[in-house]
């Protein structure tokens, strides 16, 4: 049996927070019609979409913190969330192919990733990297959407605790007003010393 499993990061761009993989195997008969590049998606929809997905596919999230960020930059960082959301992603398969009562064992199954990007990240099967894959194909496109999600409701989180830095509304990308707020008062506790702001 050849499964696919697409895998996509949110937070490569902002100043501050985590950045966050979603890694996505979706079944046969998943609404497909729902999904997009979660940038294309209106929040309203994401939401409604990430929710699905979690339901009915076989999914995992990594997230790497700003301090790794900058210690390793943002590429790194990137790849080493994608593999943490694929081993979370592999530990949950077993029960899933169950659940979906696929009665495969584990050496019957052929494993391929497809990532969003020019970069493979370090995963236990083969994987291609193809620029614009979270425009092009669906497993993709939901794990961009639980990876957006995910980031999105922690920097909502984040902005109860640094109110001032408006991370409900930015979400840490680097618009003006986020600069702004750094040049005058200085970084946040989650900020990404290593980027310009």
């Amino acid at each position: 049996m050849n499964l696919i499993c697409g895998l996509d990061e949110a937070g490569r761009g902002p100043l501050a927070g985590p950045v966050v993989a979603g890694c996505v195997i979706l079944p046969d008969n998943f609404p497909v019609e729902i999904l997009n590049d979660s940038k294309k998606l209106s929040e309203k929809k994401r939401i409604a979409a990430e929710k699905i997905i979690k339901e009915k596919a076989c999914w995992g999230i990594g997230i790497i913190d700003h301090e790794t960020i900058d210690k390793i930059n943002i590429l790194q960082a990137s790849m080493l969330a994608m593999k943490n959301a694929y081993e979370m992603m592999m530990i949950k398969l077993p029960g899933w192919l169950k659940e979906n009562k696929m009665q495969f064992k584990p050496e019957d199954i052929v494993l391929s990733a497809i990532t969003d990007g020019t970069t493979c990240p370090p995963v236990s099967c083969e994987v291609r990297a193809e620029p614009k894959a979270d425009g092009k194909y669906p497993c993709v496109m939901a794990a961009s959407i639980i990876a957006k999600v995910c980031r999105d409701n922690m920097m909502t989180e984040y902005d109860k605790l640094y109110p001032q830095y408006g991370y409900a509304k930015h979400k840490g990308y680097p618009t003006p007003a986020h600069k702004k707020i750094c040049r005058e008062i200085g970084p946040s506790p989650i900020q990404r010393l290593s980027f310009s702001y």
